[in-house]
Parts: C-alpha cells; structure tokens; sequence
C-alpha cells in the first residue's frame, strides 16, 4: 500500500544541484515504474539508483504517491510539446482526437508506469498536491487551446473540457488494463470529443 499519511508539502528544488537530483529522481522512477507494478517499486531502490540519500528523495516526494504524480505531471509536460493549436480547416473536435489518441498511444507504450501515475493521481484526492492540481489543469488548458475556446472560456467550455478529460481518463483506463482494444478506445475517444466539442 502506497504510504499516504505524510500529508507536508514536498520541498521544491532551487540550485542547478537539487534539480538535477530532482530530475534524475523522476529519470529512475520513470524507469523503475516502466518496468514494475506500482506496488513492487520501492523508494529505498529509486534513492539508490538515483544516487541520492533516502532523506533527500523523501523531502522532494514525501510519498510515492507524490514521485508518481511528479512523473505524471512531467509526462504531461512532454506531451505538451504536442502541436496544441488546431489546422485553419481542422474542426476542434478532430485535433481534440487527434491528440487524445497520440497521447493514448503514448501511454499505452508505457502501460504499467501510466497506471502508475493515473493509480496515484486517484491516491493525491485525499490531500492537497500541487503536482496533482497543475495536471488537472494543464490538461484542461491543452484540450481548450485546441477546442479554440482559450481567449475566454465559458464555464459550459470548461465543464465540457474537463468533462472530455473524465471521459479520455476512463477509456485510457480500459485500455491500459486489457479490458478494451485500443482501436475501440480510438473510436470511443472521437465520438466523445464530437460529442463535446462539437456545435
């Protein structure tokens, strides 16, 4: 069971030193957590792997349950570097799958470490995370630059983005688990964003 009563804040890196001992904290649990369940990856093996003193990695990441939302926020930070901005001809709902679907993919490709972070995002409900709160909402940002409704989002826009990120959780879910073939989650997660996302 993922120790969840360390409710402090984690510790935030500032020197060049610490944020590359915070990188190379999240380098090895991406690692490690790509490889094993969450339940079998141990914070004592991610310290010595990353070489750091157990204390340090606990300070950064109190819990595993902090490491793992930290990865998930840094994935989600790569995926940024998607195209977030819709073709001139493209309806909102097309680039909304499109990216949907190459983030699937993505995670898919790294199946246990994306249950990982969506099992530890679930865990982060129970108490205040910065890591959790900037996922949630970077997340929503991407789906409405790409809907077209950032400039100034109604709050149907964004019951509707965040609504979408349920929904694409769900059958990310499904498909991580072996419970639904991804060429069925592709076609669920374009009916979900012309749903949505459409007129």
């Amino acid at each position: 069971m993922a120790r969840l009563t360390d409710s402090r804040p984690p510790a935030e890196p500032s020197s060049d030193g610490q944020k590359a001992r915070y990188q190379r904290i999240l380098n090895v649990a991406s690692e490690l957590g790509s490889r094993l369940d969450f339940e079998d990856v141990q914070m004592q093996d991610i310290a010595v792997e990353s070489e750091v003193a157990i204390a340090t990695l606990y300070r950064y990441f109190p819990s595993k349950v902090h490491l793992f939302v930290a990865v998930m926020r840094s994935q989600l930070d790569e995926a940024g570097r998607f195209p977030v901005k819709a073709d001139a001809d493209q309806a909102p709902a097309e680039a909304v799958g499109d990216l949907l679907i190459a983030m699937t993919a993505r995670m898919t490709a790294r199946r246990r470490l994306s249950l990982s972070g969506i099992q530890s995002m679930v865990f982060a409900e129970t108490f205040e995370n910065p890591d959790r709160e900037h996922v949630k909402v970077a997340f929503q940002d991407i789906i409405l630059r790409l809907a077209r409704w950032n400039a100034a989002p109604t709050e149907d826009q964004r019951r509707r983005a965040w609504l979408l990120t349920q929904c694409w959780f769900g059958v990310l879910m499904m498909v991580l688990n072996g419970s639904r073939p991804l060429a069925e989650v592709e076609i669920d997660i374009r009916r979900a964003c012309e749903l949505l996302l459409g007129e």
